[in-house]
């Protein structure tokens, strides 16, 4: 559990967590960064994928202290951070427009896509809403996730809206998606999941749902209880975790009277067994401001980074030390 000075009780039922907002140790020489994506490894170690600090990914034991990092110059903009069981990982460089695979001491096993090289989608300015067409492997992806198989599933992304299946090796296995609201359409396919049953979960975010698929891509049902949810993820018995960007930071037209960022937690019937946040007081523990990923280690302790987000900042509801939070 965390300190009772510094935490506070969120979520509800058998989701009760004991939310602490000042866990992560640094060096005082040492600049955190935007805090974009978080995995832990199989010894419950956390990497922390950021943009703007000392080391792209950075590396913390279960007690918060930071034991390493690398990656300092080596990534255009990081986005999204993924582990296997293999303890491998897998970041997205969305403005590279490449995913690569490494080592978690920082060797590059594997790269998908073409750095620096963008696939036409008539999209303009980096726009979801000028997408004319989906594209094939990358315009500005997201993240991805691994299937029980290995498989990896690519939510691509910023500047594209399709969803890409590869093999372990990296074959392109198949693709869809196409602009638009209906099914199988996506509106910023943000972030990705794949339960056990090998079914893919994409974040859609600015349709605000979550879309089901198979494996082989062919739709199965939406959810729409969510508030532009960024990413997903699942414990043992399906229960899907998502981090809600909400309404409040980076949308061009902010809700106030709408959930800001928060947590929910649906079984996999869709429904709702907890949820927290909102935003109201995104300063204060176990609210927050702009929830950017979500990950579960093996204690069952849940981890989610947050991103400063320019639009929040400016109305006055994050600041220069916006955190993010590790709730246990």
């Amino acid at each position: 559990m965390a300190n009772s000075a510094t935490s506070t009780l969120v979520g509800e039922g058998d989701f009760r967590y004991a939310a602490d907002d000042s866990w992560h140790k640094l060096p005082e020489d040492m600049n955190f960064g935007e805090a974009v994506g978080i995995a832990a490894d199989s010894k419950d170690r956390l990497f922390v994928f950021t943009r703007g600090g000392d080391h792209s990914v950075m590396i913390f034991d279960v007690d918060g202290n930071f034991v390493g990092g690398w990656g300092a110059g080596q990534f255009v903009r990081p986005h999204g951070i993924w582990i296997g069981l293999d303890d491998c990982l897998y970041l997205t460089d969305d403005q590279d427009h490449t995913v690569r695979k490494y080592t978690t001491d920082g060797e590059l096993l594997l790269t998908l896509g073409t750095s620096g090289q963008p696939s036409d989608t008539g999209v303009e300015n980096r726009d979801y809403r000028t997408i004319t067409h989906p594209g094939p492997p990358f315009n500005l992806p997201t993240n991805l996730a691994l299937a029980p198989n290995g498989d990896m599933y690519i939510s691509d992304g910023y500047g594209n809206c399709c969803i890409h299946r590869f093999s372990p090796t990296g074959e392109l296995l198949n693709s869809w998606g196409e602009p638009g609201e209906g099914d199988s359409q996506f509106q910023i396919p943000h972030g990705i999941g794949v339960d056990s049953s090998g079914n893919v979960v994409v974040a859609d975010r600015e349709n605000s749902r979550l879309q089901w698929f198979t494996g082989d891509g062919e739709f199965i049902e939406h959810w729409t209880d969510i508030a532009r949810p960024c990413n997903i993820v699942f414990d043992k018995q399906d229960n899907i975790y998502v981090a809600e960007l909400g309404w409040y930071a980076g949308t061009p037209d902010p809700r106030p009277d709408e959930t800001g960022g928060r947590v929910s937690i649906f079984n996999r019937s869709g429904d709702l067994v907890a949820r927290w946040g909102g935003g109201r007081d995104p300063y204060a523990t176990g609210d927050f401001a702009a929830p950017h990923d979500i990950w579960l280690d093996s204690r069952g302790d849940l981890y989610v980074a947050e991103v400063v987000i320019s639009a929040a900042a400016a109305r006055g509801l994050v600041g220069e030390d916006c955190p993010y939070c590790r709730n246990s």
